[in-house]
């Protein structure tokens, strides 16, 4: 299992990041220390998470996943083992929003308290803030860097518009620059990564650590008609996937995961991982044996032929 570079931030990482929009939404604190335990030992090393994370569960405010992610890092001590990935921008309470300099400068300072660390390695924009300057927000990026709280930074949910024009700031100005960006990527959803935004993460060199690499769970096969959508809380959002592409996907999946001996979720990510530029899909978990298919995903190579087989049934 070889590290992956984010962009050229220097920081390399295992090629797979642990989801912790779960944390504190579909488990509890001692499942997700369980989980996590079991995802370092297995050699894995980036977590991924946000401030608002997990704001939608009934009874949460917002900080749930970092406090349960800091909890876990004080007691693990493997703070120096791991790669912390955490997002700002998005809605956390009245005034709490946005990416201007102010909201920045003590946000970042609450996830560097939920998360129990004096750095974040990776710290993204998690939607982009057109009321405020790109030149305002990277400029208190840089002065982060500069004092050590945080090693780089990425964007998400970026138009290629935008975040060329970021990039383009950067480059002139002399500002700290986007090493990554988080799209939305899987085989299901393949458009709107590959059509405007791939072009521009190559030019730039930036690392892709794309989310719902598993669209929503739907690539795992779990769901497979109308009657399977009440499996889990997040069944509503797969309804759109069951059309013939997506069932001609599955069966893709399928008939790759029966050659390895595998599962169509490790097959699912191993196609992403095998996608030229993507640094690491994000997949979170609930239990042990759907960390497995994750943990699965990195150690399986797939052939030419399977990549054709899977390009072609996900054909948009």
């Amino acid at each position: 299992m070889e590290k992956r570079e984010l962009g050229k931030s220097g920081i390399k990482v295992n090629p797979i990041a642990f989801g912790g929009n779960v944390f504190g939404w579909t488990i509890d604190e001692k499942t997700s220390f369980e989980l996590l335990d079991a995802f370092t030992d297995a050699g894995l090393d980036f977590i991924d998470t946000a401030d608002v994370y997990s704001a939608w569960a009934p009874g949460n405010k917002g900080g749930e996943s970092e406090t349960i992610i800091g909890n876990w890092l004080k007691k693990s001590g493997k703070r120096d083992k791991v790669a912390i990935a955490t997002k700002v921008g998005k809605p956390m309470g009245a005034g709490k929003k946005g990416l201007s300099k102010t909201y920045i400068t003590q946000a970042v300072e609450d996830s560097l308290k939920r998360l129990k660390t004096d750095y974040i390695d990776l710290y993204q924009s998690h939607d982009d803030d057109k009321d405020t300057p790109l030149t305002e927000t990277l400029s208190v990026y840089t002065a982060l860097i500069k004092q050590g709280k945080v090693r780089a930074i990425g964007a998400s949910n970026y138009t290629a518009d935008r975040l060329a024009q970021a990039l383009e700031i950067s480059e002139t100005t002399g500002l700290a620059a986007y090493q990554s960006l988080q799209p939305e990527y899987n085989l299901y959803d393949r458009e709107g990564y590959e059509k405007a935004l791939e072009g521009v993460c190559r030019e730039y060199g930036l690392g892709v650590i794309n989310y719902y690499s598993l669209a929503s769970g739907f690539l795992t096969g779990k769901y497979r008609s109308l009657d399977d959508l009440s499996k889990s809380p997040r069944g509503q959002g797969v309804k759109r996937y069951l059309d013939d592409r997506g069932f001609r996907i599955l069966k893709a999946l399928d008939e790759v995961a029966a050659e390895y001996k595998s599962t169509p979720a490790s097959v699912a990510l191993a196609w992403n991982i095998a996608h030229p530029g993507i640094t690491a899909p994000i997949a979170s978990a609930t239990s042990i044996k759907q960390l497995k298919s994750i943990i699965d995903a990195t150690q399986l190579n797939l052939g030419a032929d399977d990549i054709k087989l899977l390009n072609e049934a996900s054909e948009y």
